[in-house]
């Protein structure tokens, strides 16, 4: 456990990017609810340089149209992806705004397009926009900045509420609280506190950078998700469209499958048959997929069912949408599926 360099050392010796690509941290109340706030580059360029917050050398960039978090396409993916690229030789980290509701997909797409990243790449938010009391902005947005300049870290993560967390093992648990986003299945990268108290060791080890900003069909990828009753008709609709080329199981406890339902064990396989990429995470928060351990299970292996160790929903989503989109075959998906990449599973 290392301690960060001072915020004085960083901004002698290092850049950092702002990309401001939209949420609440820069939105104000309106009588239709938040909205975008005019000009909040500007005022975030002004407030920073008062020197409310102690931070590194910066610019600060804004997309063109701004994101609503809840509006994220995985066509945003590629556009932020590409502004980074666009600036990568001139800032030595970065930190993306970024809305909470869909952060953790941002991170995990970024940290596979991104692949073997030798700089920081940080995205943060708020829960509370800037302009508002009591903001988490400038707390969140300092630490992100500061982290940002630390060179060991090479790596996408998502630095919220005192913590830094790797960018693909992370999700939004909380709707309310100011530490919105954790890491069930991995530590920490980073405790915040009085100090910034860096775990070097859980760290990645990136190979060299690779990185691959493809075109993304939002049709894709699909999100099934066994309940009691579900019904193999529905299942099979949704199948039906040939857009489909993935899809993510959201399967009971250690990736069990409700079996007995021979007319949806059916449809899944038939999927599997005509190429659909299936893999299968769990409902539960904590822990991973042992596909096999129940014979329930033990279905989706005989089916061809990928099972995703202990990656998150959005880990799972987003590697697959990567891997479809880069013209890879079945095969190759498969393979590469299963096969931690950028420190998103076991």
């Amino acid at each position: 456990m290392i301690d960060v360099p001072t915020a004085d050392q960083y901004t002698m010796t290092s850049r950092v990017l702002l990309l401001h690509s939209g949420g609440t941290i820069g939105m104000c109340p309106s009588p239709e609810g938040y909205r975008p706030l005019e000009g909040f580059g500007k005022l975030l360029q002004q407030t920073l340089d008062k020197g409310t917050a102690a931070v590194p050398d910066f610019d600060v960039v804004e997309l063109d149209n701004l994101i609503d978090s809840s509006n994220l396409q995985p066509a945003h993916w590629s556009r932020i992806a590409d502004e980074l690229l666009e600036r990568w030789d001139s800032f030595d980290g970065f930190v993306v705004l970024h809305g909470t509701d869909t952060m953790a997909y941002t991170a995990s797409a970024l940290s596979f397009m991104l692949h073997g990243t030798d700089k920081p790449v940080i995205l943060t938010g708020s829960q509370i926009p800037l302009v508002e009391q009591r903001s988490d902005t400038i707390e969140n947005l300092q630490a992100a900045m500061l982290l940002a300049a630390d060179t060991s870290i090479r790596e996408v993560c998502v630095c919220f509420g005192r913590r830094l967390l790797r960018g693909n093992r992370c999700s939004k648990l909380r709707t309310r609280s100011f530490d919105a986003f954790d890491s069930p299945n991995y530590p920490w990268l980073a405790d915040i506190g009085i100090d910034i108290h860096v775990h070097r060791e859980r760290l990645l080890t990136p190979p060299a950078p690779s990185f691959a900003v493809p075109e993304f069909d939002p049709a894709a990828v699909v999100v099934l998700q066994f309940y009691p009753g579900i019904q193999a008709r529905m299942v099979e609709a949704i199948l039906a469209d040939s857009a489909v080329r993935g899809v993510v199981l959201r399967s009971y406890g250690v990736g069990n499958a409700p079996d007995a339902n021979e007319a949806l064990m059916k449809v899944l396989a038939h999927a599997v048959e005509r190429g659909v990429v299936m893999v299968s995470t769990s409902q539960c928060i904590t822990g991973g997929v042992t596909q096999g351990a129940y014979a329930s299970g033990a279905m989706l292996d005989r089916i061809g069912v990928v099972p995703a160790s202990d990656m998150t929903l959005e880990a799972a989503f987003t590697k697959l949408h990567v891997l479809l989109a880069s013209g890879k075959d079945g095969v190759q998906i498969r393979q590469q599926f299963a096969k931690a990449s950028a420190g998103e599973c076991q």
